[in-house]
């Protein structure tokens, strides 16, 4: 009989390791990789997997203020050639990272083709869905050794998103990156993480599949509404204020209010991110709880094949009976 083995993500057991593409792949290596189950982007930041410079440049690319979707984003670049520098030509990128968790597997077989044994693992791969040039500011091709070159830019950030996000499972990262194009070698390149905050107007638009309910105070449900009084979208790492009123809501034990995070990411996992306890006595009148958004809760968004959403769930044990249940969406940012 075949057995089951899990591999690590490293040397002990068969260096696995996960990738992203420059100028993503500051931390690419066994850090993106894990045994069966596992997460390993739990423990990775965004900003972490940018690599600032590859090649004989030095420099920086500074923002004069945070960026956000669909807004301008202007700034300074400083260059300093080390070495001497000759490309075909120059540019600021824009570039946008989908990295993801995939669960994979091989099959070992003896000389009779039997299967021996099975690797299961996790590893981390990613690939550019962004990849926007600007003409504007013009970087120069060629740097001297230590040639300085500095100049402000402005350019558009994504109309629609998707912001930056940590699903847990999944990563949408952005970058900044001056670029030059060297014929018969490697690519240099200067980069910076682009932290990309969500737009709220988006989300009140109704733009993509968040739908504009996400963001209205009071949703109704049947004869029941559903409110949130606090400001709209909530901020992650805040607290909501959240009002029910359900004429109709059945008799129980006991009640809850819940925030569930629903995802697409391959190995995503969904479920209830925040809880408070109701009594299902004081539903017909109206009652009130408070949910705390857990701090680094992805904003509400889809774009680049993701997409992450928000709803209130309000609960009543019956017993012997299934629970009863009703919902609405919310806009996290």
């Amino acid at each position: 009989m075949p057995f089951s083995i899990n591999i690590g993500g490293v040397g002990v057991f068969g260096g696995r390791s996960g990738s992203a593409p420059a100028p993503f792949d500051a931390i690419n290596g066994p850090r993106l990789a894990g045994p069966q189950g596992s997460h390993p982007l739990h423990a990775v930041r965004a900003d972490e997997l940018v690599r600032a410079t590859d090649g004989p440049i030095t420099g920086a690319i500074t923002l004069d203020q945070p960026a956000r979707v669909g807004d301008g984003i202007t700034g300074t670049i400083h260059l300093s050639g080390t070495e001497q520098v000759v490309a075909r030509g120059a540019a600021l990128r824009l570039i946008g990272l989908r990295l993801d968790e995939v669960a994979r597997s091989v099959d070992h077989t003896d000389s009779d083709g039997h299967v021996t044994s099975s690797e299961h693992w996790v590893e981390v791969q990613g690939k550019l869905f962004v990849e926007d040039a600007f003409l504007e500011p013009a970087v120069p091709a060629t740097l001297d050794p230590g040639q300085q070159w500095e100049a402000r830019f402005a350019v558009p950030a994504p109309p629609l998103g998707p912001p930056t996000a940590h699903l847990g499972e999944s990563i949408i990262a952005w970058a900044l990156e001056v670029h030059w194009d060297v014929p018969h070698g490697h690519d240099h390149f200067v980069a910076t993480h682009l932290q990309l905050a969500q737009h709220p107007d988006l989300l009140r638009a109704g733009v993509g599949k968040q739908g504009g309910p996400s963001l209205m105070q009071g949703v109704p449900i049947g004869d029941a509404m559903i409110s949130v009084t606090s400001p709209l979208p909530a901020p992650a790492g805040a607290e909501m204020a959240i009002g029910v009123r359900w004429p109709s809501a059945p008799g129980g034990p006991k009640g809850r209010v819940e925030l569930h995070r629903r995802t697409n990411a391959p190995n995503g996992t969904e479920g209830i991110i925040a809880s408070a306890p109701i009594d299902p006595a004081t539903l017909a009148g109206g009652a009130e709880v408070r949910l705390l958004v857990p701090d680094g809760s992805a904003p509400s968004f889809d774009g680049a094949g993701l997409e992450i959403d928000y709803v209130i769930r309000v609960l009543v044990d019956r017993r012997f009976r299934t629970d009863a249940a009703i919902e609405r969406p919310v806009g996290i940012v």
